[in-house]
């Protein structure tokens, strides 16, 4: 029981991570781009997918066309940066399902 408990606590702990790190002006607008293209609540995993993979890119990409930066790839091999991005996907599950519920109640049937 206490193996599940400890579980349970590791799940949640993603979901809150990656709540805030999407709760930011990046990526709420990519929540909002997402959830506005999602054509319906089957689709959830895979859009959140392209939100993270969306948000790891800008990551990159924002220094270096905003501030000239050079270009750097992100740290591929390292086992925290994979922590990062599946909390960021947690996170994207949270606010892209949000989003899509307040499109669906809001634009018939979500279309």
């Amino acid at each position: 029981m206490e193996q599940v408990q400890e579980l349970l606590n590791a799940v949640l702990s993603y979901f809150q991570a990656g709540f805030y790190r999407v709760n930011g002006v990046q990526g709420l607008l990519i929540a909002a781009v997402f959830a506005y293209v999602m054509p319906r609540w089957g689709r959830l995993l895979v859009t959140a997918l392209g939100a993270v993979v969306a948000h790891a890119v800008l990551d990159v990409m924002v220094p270096v066309l905003a501030r000239s930066a050079a270009f750097q790839l992100p740290p591929l091999v390292e086992i925290e940066y994979w922590k990062y991005l599946l909390s960021l996907y947690a996170g994207y599950l949270i606010v892209i399902s949000v989003f899509f519920l307040v499109k669906s109640l809001l634009l018939r049937g979500g279309h």
